[in-house]
């Protein structure tokens, strides 16, 4: 049984981006204005997937590039991830899950670990989506994780078409942290050191 959804939010000012995230867990509909319309479609996919509530409003300089919003992004949401998975007594902690996207296959393993660290495996078919660099991908989720403190491993198993590889990833992600950050069926914390930090 999941907890009581909560929400928490936060903003971060720089000279590149102004950053607006409340986060919650749930199934409402999210509304997402990043400026960099596949970063607002993945993110979307992400909430849905994860079983979140996002609102999300960035003013970011898109006139450089997207590099700092989506950047900026991944680091306000993993905050806001380890703000909201605060209580780690009765998590399953890990968790894992391939998805497929038509050709394409990709796996996200998460442990709610306290040890951040990012491996990305992902070899995509070519280097834009749209106009989205998609080198982005993987800052994205640097950010977050770093942010979150999680040890998660991305691969990109089969490629094919740029925006499923993606897509696929995004959903591997989101439906591998639900798992994760759901209540165990054993009552205590699931780490034999007695502490995750």
């Amino acid at each position: 049984m999941e907890r009581t959804a909560v929400s928490v939010s936060k903003e971060r000012i720089t000279k590149e981006t102004k950053i607006a995230i409340t986060l919650k867990r749930g199934l409402e509909p999210s509304v997402i204005n990043t400026g960099v319309g596949f970063l607002n479609h993945m993110l979307d996919l992400f909430a849905f997937h994860g079983h979140f509530v996002l609102d999300v409003q960035v003013d970011g300089d898109t006139d450089v590039d997207d590099h700092h919003t989506t950047e900026d992004v991944g680091i306000v949401l993993g905050q806001l991830l380890a703000e909201l998975g605060q209580d780690k007594g009765a998590i399953n902690r890990y968790g894992s899950a391939y998805v497929p996207m038509d050709e394409t296959l990709a796996r996200s393993v998460i442990d709610i670990s306290g040890r951040p660290y990012l491996s990305f495996n992902a070899a995509f078919s070519k280097e834009k989506v749209g106009s989205f660099d998609v080198e982005l991908v993987e800052e994205f989720f640097h950010g977050l994780v770093i942010n979150a403190r999680y040890t998660v491993h991305i691969d990109l198993i089969r490629g094919g078409n740029t925006h499923h590889e993606i897509e696929a990833i995004f959903k591997a992600f989101a439906q591998s942290l639900r798992i994760a950050m759901a209540d165990s069926d054993v009552q205590r914390l699931p780490s034999s050191k007695g502490v995750i930090e």
